[in-house]
C-alpha cells in the first residue's frame, strides 16, 4: 500500500522560507514522476512542481519560478519542496503526488498516490 506523507508546513511571515518533505513508502521510488499540489481557500488544486526521480527533470508552475525548488533523496525515498520568499498568496495546503508517468505534467489526473497534505500560512 503506497502511503505519502508530507510534513514541514506551518506559519510563516512574507518573505520567509519554509522546506516540505514528503516520505514515501510501498511505493517503487523513481517509478514515475513525483510532484507539488496546492489547494487554496476556495480556489482548485493546482500543480507547483514536479520531477522525475532517475534523472531530477523538473518543471513548475510559472507562479513559483525562481523561490520554490524540488528535490529528492533516493536513499529515503524523501521528496522536499525548498520555498524561499513566500508570499501570502502561496498559503495553502501542500499536497505531495506520484505515480505520475513519464511526462511531469503539473495535472491532477497524471497522479495515481496523494498525501493529506500539509498547511502553510504566510502572513503580510
Amino acid at each position: 500500500q503506497v502511503q505519502l506523507v508530507e510534513s514541514g508546513g506551518g506559519s510563516v511571515q512574507a518573505g520567509g522560507s519554509l522546506r516540505l518533505s514528503c516520505a514515501a513508502s510501498g511505493y517503487t521510488y523513481g517509478s514515475g514522476c513525483m510532484g507539488w499540489f496546492r489547494q487554496a481557500p476556495g480556489k482548485e488544486r493546482e500543480g507547483v512542481a514536479s520531477i522525475y526521480p532517475s534523472v531530477s527533470t523538473t518543471r513548475y508552475a510559472d507562479s513559483v519560478k525562481g523561490r520554490f525548488t524540488i528535490s529528492q533523496d533516493n536513499a529515503k525515498n524523501t521528496l522536499y519542496l525548498q520555498m524561499n520568499s513566500l508570499k501570502p498568496e502561496d498559503t495553502a495546503v501542500y499536497y505531495c503526488a506520484a505515480g505520475g508517468g513519464m511526462w511531469c505534467r503539473l495535472r491532477i489526473s497524471d497522479y495515481n498516490y496523494w498525501g493529506q497534505g500539509t498547511q502553510v500560512t504566510v502572513s503580510s
